[in-house]
């Protein structure tokens, strides 16, 4: 079943050609190689999205989400395509399209041919980036409802797989494992050839928590609405600033000192991820602080983050007012107030 396809990339594309004629040499050689790179990756991403809908998108049996960007406590992971299957084993998918060759030596370095220097060249790890991934996703599924059996909360596992272009050559080493590198045509034998190699126990422990299909889905649901969108401005990025004119020297004067407060995000109006209710209360639970609807007593997670990398933020109650702090900034604001 399909839950959510990938995010139209093609303004910033757009954008990115527009400022192509306008730029000067130096930052006219930076912008074509983001476009290279954009183009490959959309490239990849379609084409392994096109092989994943074909296998999955009609199967009962597993959730298929494209594109899912995530921010939870300050950290953000980019994954290129999410499956859930009812056994609750989440399959963390990072596409790589190469033109030609990928080579990984026997210390799990990654390589890809460079057609124009004739040898390849080191590159970053896949299988590291999806880790960072499947930790921030570790993350994510402590704000989403799971299914409950004997009074213990159902759990999912995570598998990792790199998708590979399948016109790509892999060169693999013989000690290193390689066995998650696939071609993008390969995934679902490669996920079935994985379900084999369980076991009787795995396979018992597996079955033991398999849900419905129903609940598949509203687990998936609720993965995507943690979803949020990547807002890039390619003027701001690729526009040079202008110069600062010089001015001239004034007596020097002591300036009382000044505290710079981060800039926060603008606030956005809360509704319930469920039914769009706007009936909204902050409650606490096992994993924290979250919103209850009062139209349809669904649960929304609540979404912060300091706006500077690396500082962590809480939220901290005072009766019926909600703070939101960050002990780095040494800030406190009022996030919520819930009603009487």
């Amino acid at each position: 079943m399909l839950i959510k396809s990938t995010d139209d990339k093609q303004p910033l594309l757009a954008q990115l050609e527009n400022l192509l004629g306008k730029a000067d040499p130096k930052t006219k050689t930076r912008i074509e190689e983001k476009l290279r790179i954009m183009r490959a990756g959309i490239k990849g991403e379609k084409e392994a999205a096109y092989l994943l809908d074909f296998d999955f998108t009609t199967s009962k049996n597993v959730a298929v989400i494209h594109d899912l960007r995530l921010e939870i406590n300050g950290r953000v992971a980019q994954i290129d395509h999410l499956l859930i299957d009812r056994m609750l084993e989440i399959y963390v998918l990072e596409t790589k399209h190469l033109k030609d060759s990928m080579k990984i030596t026997e210390d799990g370095e990654f390589m890809r041919w460079n057609s124009y220097k004739k040898t390849h060249e080191g590159m970053p790890s896949p299988l590291a980036q999806n880790e960072r991934h499947i930790s921030v996703l570790k993350d994510a599924v402590q704000q989403i409802e799971w299914p409950t059996r004997l009074g213990l909360r159902l759990m999912p596992s995570f598998s990792s797989f790199i998708l590979v272009s399948p016109g790509t050559r892999i060169d693999r080493p013989k000690k290193f494992d390689t066995r998650a590198i696939i071609k993008a045509d390969d995934f679902k034998k490669a996920r079935e050839r994985a379900i084999e190699q369980e076991g009787i126990i795995g396979a018992i422990g597996s079955v033991a928590k398999m849900v419905s299909s129903e609940t598949l889905e509203g687990i998936a649901r609720q993965m995507a609405a943690l979803h949020i969108p990547q807002h890039t401005s390619a003027a701001k990025t690729f526009t040079p600033r202008p110069a600062v004119p010089a001015i001239a020297s004034v007596p020097e004067q002591q300036a009382a000192p000044v505290t710079i407060k981060p800039e926060l995000p603008a606030p956005i109006e809360i509704s319930c991820r469920h039914c769009q209710g706007k009936t909204l209360a902050i409650s606490y639970g096992k994993y924290g602080y979250y919103f209850k609807c009062k139209e349809c007593d669904g649960n929304t997670p609540i979404q912060t983050g300091c706006a500077i990398d690396g500082h962590r933020e809480r939220i901290r109650k005072d009766g019926k007012l909600f703070y939101r702090e960050c002990s780095d900034c040494k800030r406190s604001e009022l996030y919520w107030t819930n009603p009487d």
